[in-house]
């Protein structure tokens, strides 16, 4: 499908100005170019634009709050001054799998500012003698490179971290769970108790009722004795 046609698709009956995600990976750019953004989708954060193709970002519109940039698998190989001059504020970008060849391919990225992330897994750039420290020396603004920190620390994964506070949200509930469920079993004795009380007092109205049943009777049968004495007489 090509990029073009895949945008309107993502749009899902919005406007480009509601947009603050897109991803259109793995469609075709016809002649390597971005081709159906537009200046419009001034309130995108995200976009991901995965192997479709691409050798160019010179026609990348304007895109002030983009903020994440995924380029990985395409064929772009330089001119990467386009995206400090589109993109100013992105802090995370991927080239992963790109033709980036030397270090003066990747200098344009200095006037990025807010770059905190960059990756370039399977570039030709990284078989370069000293490619990390080289890196980290053009571009001093960037704290991760290829997922690691300059002393090899792994860059913190977001899903990762929102999975660990759910962790502990759940631990954190774990007592009020565990209250509740006592809660509950008190309710339901409480309810049994209310049942059992129920049942003694119909049982205690049916034998009121009985004996007030039985005196009825006697009375009765006292008065049909007295009828028949008068008779006699």
């Amino acid at each position: 499908m090509e990029m073009k046609k895949r945008i309107s698709l993502e749009l899902r009956n919005r406007t480009p100005a509601e947009v603050a995600e897109l991803v259109v990976d793995n469609c075709r750019s016809t002649d390597g170019e971005v081709e159906g953004l537009t200046d419009d989708f001034k309130e995108l954060e995200f976009l991901s634009m995965v192997n479709v193709g691409l050798s160019s970002l010179a026609k990348l519109p304007s895109l002030p709050k983009l903020r994440k940039l995924e380029l990985s698998d395409n064929n772009i190989s330089g001119a990467l001054e386009t995206l400090s001059e589109k993109c100013p504020n992105l802090t995370y970008l991927n080239l992963s799998g790109n033709k980036i060849k030397e270090l003066s391919n990747v200098e344009a990225l200095q006037n990025l500012k807010s770059l905190r992330s960059l990756d370039l897994f399977n570039c030709e750039i990284t078989t370069l003698e000293e490619y990390r420290e080289s890196v980290f020396e053009l571009l001093p603004q960037v704290t991760y490179l290829d997922g690691f920190d300059q002393e090899d620390n792994e860059a913190p994964d977001s899903e990762a971290d929102d999975e660990d506070d759910d962790e502990d949200g759940e631990d954190g509930a774990g007592p009020t769970g565990d209250y509740d469920e006592e809660d509950e079993e008190e309710d339901e004795e409480g309810s049994e108790g209310g049942e059992e009380d129920d049942y003694a007092e119909e049982e205690e109205e049916e034998e009121q009722a009985g004996v007030r049943g039985e005196k009825r009777k006697r009375e009765a049968e006292d008065e049909g004795e007295d009828d028949d004495d008068d008779e006699d007489d």
